[in-house]
């Protein structure tokens, strides 16, 4: 089930120390109403409350892209409820019955009575549980390592896509692409943190480990000699970003987002002394990398 993710999702939840009594009856009453709605494919688009930059229709687009295999028997089990003011979350498992359990937060705000769907996150932090007050920060609920990597890299990208489009409306595609190129300084960074090799050796080590121990992408280093190297992306998180969150779709064509990993790696890869071949577009990446006479200014 795919997770619907908003530009501001990481902030879901927070609230001041003491939140006002519960009220679980009748916000378990929205709860059913909305599970309903969707279950009969009834949701009316009034529902969708206008308090996001992309439009009611393509929210509520995602919202039933994300129903469509739905195990409804987890919707209606009553799940957790937090009540901040007007704000009412709903938090519950789904998942589980395909054996991939993920936990996500389902947002309204009551208004004269009437609920409306804000969003649904599945990264959430429950900094609605951190107690009184004065309050170190450094014992706040944590999240997992992995849910952390990918909080790093929605933040840098959509801030990226962001950059590419305003550049590219102030001075063409080329010109956004030279933003994103920064193959210089990441052979540099390899050259100097693996001092032990040659650039293009060190170069394919340094993002090898890189790409996994810093990103958290699941990276192979499949082949490695003077005059090739073949590097494997397993479900390179630049490209589940685009599948798995809906803002990045109404920014950037795919055409156009696929440019930008492409103009990125072969940047790093001349700067390095390697042509590359980037093969695949989906949940397996491959690297490929051929070593080039060396010309001036190379």
């Amino acid at each position: 089930m795919k997770r619907i993710i908003g530009v501001a999702a990481f902030l879901v939840l927070i609230a001041a120390p003491r939140l006002a009594p519960a009220q679980p009856q009748p916000d378990l009453a929205i709860w059913k109403e909305f599970v309903q709605l969707l279950k009969s494919d009834t949701f009316p688009l009034d529902r969708i409350h206008p308090d996001d930059p992309r439009p009611p229709e393509s929210r509520l687009a995602r919202l039933k892209d994300f129903v469509k295999e739905a195990d409804w028997s987890e919707w209606e089990t009553a799940p957790e409820v937090v009540r901040h003011g007007n704000l009412v979350s709903f938090i519950t498992t789904l998942g589980k019955s395909r054996n991939a359990p993920w936990k996500y937060v389902f947002c309204f705000i009551v208004e004269n009575g009437r609920w409306f769907y804000r969003f649904t996150e599945g990264i959430f932090i429950r900094l609605d549980q951190i107690g009184d007050l004065p309050a170190d920060a450094a014992g706040f609920p944590d999240l997992s390592e992995e849910r952390k990597q990918w909080m790093r890299q929605e933040i840098y990208w959509s801030k990226m896509v962001w950059l590419y489009n305003e550049m590219t409306r102030l001075k063409g595609t080329e010109y956004a692409l030279n933003f994103i190129r920064d193959g210089a300084g990441y052979a540099l960074a390899a050259t100097t943190w693996i001092p032990f090799y040659p650039t293009p050796r060190a170069f394919i080590l340094y993002l090898c480990w890189e790409q996994a121990k810093l990103q958290g992408n699941k990276v192979t280093l499949e082949k490695l000699d003077e005059n090739e190297a073949v590097v494997r992306f397993d479900d390179h998180q630049f490209f589940a970003l685009y599948t798995q969150t809906s803002h990045l779709k109404e920014q950037i064509a795919l055409g156009d987002y696929i440019g930008i990993f492409g103009a990125m790696w072969q940047d790093r890869a001349w700067a390095a002394g390697w042509d590359l071949q980037i093969d695949g577009q989906g949940r397996q990446i491959f690297l490929r990398f051929s070593r080039v006479p060396k010309t001036p200014g190379r």
